[in-house]
């Protein structure tokens, strides 16, 4: 077992470098390492994410905790008087059972158009949902640190983009994921051939589209805060992806 965490901690610490760079300092790698060897949470997985210099666990990487400690179940009901389908306001309760005589860890979790990213607006009930369930899963195992669906947005100079629908995916109809991927390459003058190679390495996939919706919303919110904050170094990142091919010219 210690062999197996030492060695996911090396892969999670290259990682952090390839996609982060300047920005892993001893600190994080700290962190990286406790929550690699106590937790087996995986960068290449998706179960971490580094937004403005912190750790933030994803809902997937909770899934996947309590799946690998054999989670009894959980189980999210919406708390009516807190909730007003026409404001999009939502507000629910989650109960995690670590096993069959647990007694239960609770989390609540709510959303409303004022505090959710603009990349899942118009369903603010499932963001209110994951969220309750994020905490809850916290509790029941120990997780320190928060989760980045429970953030609301995030405060930076990036451009304003439209809600998105409910039922909007990568592929789907109206207001896209990828529309606002797009905006932020306009934006910030980055080359898409070069953000689309590290996009497909951020999710750990062959190509986007074998990427899950979560992980390119998780990719394009890292990538739209750090054009925000530091372009020079994003593009430094990005530059990294264009060496095979010039090697290849040579």
């Amino acid at each position: 077992m210690a062999a197996a965490t030492d060695y996911l901690f090396r892969r999670n610490r290259r990682l952090a470098r390839q996609r982060w760079g300047p920005v892993i300092n001893h600190d994080l790698l700290e962190t990286l390492r406790a929550f690699s060897k106590e937790f087996c949470l995986s960068i290449s997985s998706g179960d971490l994410l580094l937004l403005d210099e912190r750790w933030y666990v994803t809902h997937v990487g909770l899934i996947r905790l309590a799946r690998r400690n054999r989670c009894h179940g959980i189980l999210a009901e919406p708390e009516q008087e807190f909730c007003d389908p026409k404001e999009g306001r939502w507000a629910f309760r989650a109960t995690v059972y670590k096993s069959r005589t647990c007694r239960g860890f609770v989390g609540y979790g709510d959303a409303d158009p004022s505090n959710v990213s603009s990349l899942v607006r118009g369903a603010e009930m499932r963001v209110a949902e994951t969220r309750a369930v994020n905490r809850a899963l916290r509790k029941a195992y120990g997780i320190g640190i928060c989760s980045v669906e429970e953030m609301g947005t995030i405060p930076n100079p990036v451009e304003k983009f439209p809600p998105q629908s409910a039922n909007g995916n990568w592929h789907g109809t109206g207001p896209k994921v990828r529309d606002r991927l797009c905006q932020i390459i306009r934006q910030h003058k980055l080359d898409p051939e070069l953000v689309k190679a590290y996009a497909v390495d951020f999710c750990g996939a062959k190509t986007l589209r074998e990427a899950s919706r979560e992980q390119v919303e998780n990719f394009v919110l890292q990538l739209a805060d750090r054009a925000a904050k530091d372009r020079s170094a994003l593009l430094y990142q990005l530059d990294s992806y264009s060496q095979p091919k010039q090697e290849g010219v040579a």
